[in-house]
């Protein structure tokens, strides 16, 4: 993508995705969703309105092939979804021994997704505390491609044997990110080994987990739940400005203007990221209204539409 820049030469940005964390919300309908929609049709309106949705019902449990591709039908050519990793991985069995685990959650069918798959997103619960051998091996065992991810889905167990997808037409890149939940990651020496697997550092901003700027991979990756009441409190002008020039910074391959950082070296290359947002303010209903006000925040300040800017009209 490309911009002008003060009527000098135009410099590239990556792409930027504005969403919401889930989209199946009791609250948001008459107030975020039309009065009168059916709600088989939420996410085929939710997807008209952002470019992009997290989906959390994989950290939960399984799913089924045909639930991931009637979802790619419901979405817009250009949409995007991102993945919440399972919960057995990483809550209950904590990262070890986890390659059926990992096996089952690719063959559940998220390659049914082809071009609209996004980056997986690996949550660590609070109690879980940095330790480098037994992130390395996890990170080993990541698929780093859709023809590796084919590959690991195979390798299913029997639970799945009737209910899997392991194949992929196409190759091509998978990113994925860790959100940390305890004070012990926040050293350089876990920056580094994020680096060196390019994994992208969740910069989750929330009033009980650590809020780190470091930019680790190609990529940065956003969870705003509430920096004042978990899952409940807004963002006001005030914090979506700041959000918007944070997020603009990243997408022009600089780093954020402000906020903790556990390394002291940057990542100040010149190259464009890619930045993907997602609101999990969901409580009061907060989720979708922030994410189109940051929407138009990152748009001024880029000097470009961002994706779904102009279908939002057309979509109600």
């Amino acid at each position: 993508m490309e911009i002008p820049v003060d009527g000098s030469p135009t410099k590239a940005i990556g792409k930027v995705r504005i969403g919401i964390s889930g989209w199946k919300y009791a609250g948001w309908r008459g107030v975020f969703y039309p009065p009168k929609l059916a709600q088989r049709r939420e996410l085929e309106f939710a997807s008209r309105e952002f470019s992009t949705i997290e989906i959390n019902g994989t950290f939960y449990s399984l799913h089924r092939p045909k639930s991931f591709a009637q979802w790619a039908v419901e979405t817009p050519d250009d949409f995007v979804f991102s993945l919440k990793g399972s919960r057995y991985i990483t809550h209950l069995r904590r990262l070890l021994q986890v390659e059926k685990p990992l096996a089952n959650f690719f063959a559940q069918g998220v390659l049914q997704f082809g071009p609209k798959l996004g980056p997986f997103l690996w949550q660590f619960p609070p109690t879980f505390k940095y330790e480098r051998e037994r992130l390395e091996r996890f990170f080993r065992l990541l698929p780093r491609s859709t023809k590796q991810a084919a590959k690991l889905a195979r390798r299913h167990d029997e639970r799945m044997d009737e209910r899997s997808w392991t194949s992929t037409k196409q190759d091509t890149l998978l990113r994925h990110c860790i959100e940390i939940r305890h004070d012990s990651f926040a050293v350089p020496e876990f920056i580094e080994l994020l680096r060196e697997y390019n994994l992208g550092l969740v910069v989750a901003d929330t009033v009980e987990w650590p809020l780190l700027m470091d930019v680790t991979s190609d990529f940065v990756y956003c969870r705003l739940h509430g920096s004042e009441q978990l899952y409940a409190s807004g963002y006001g002008d005030v914090a979506l400005d700041l959000w918007a020039e944070r997020i603009a910074a990243w997408a022009r391959g600089e780093e954020s203007p402000d906020g903790r950082f556990a390394h002291t070296v940057r990542d100040a290359g010149s190259k464009p990221r890619d930045v993907y947002v997602y609101f999990d303010n969901d409580m009061k209903v907060r989720a979708p209204f922030d994410a189109k006000g940051l929407q138009d925040r990152v748009a001024m300040r880029l000097g470009v539409g961002l994706p779904r800017d102009s279908a939002a009209d057309g979509a109600r």
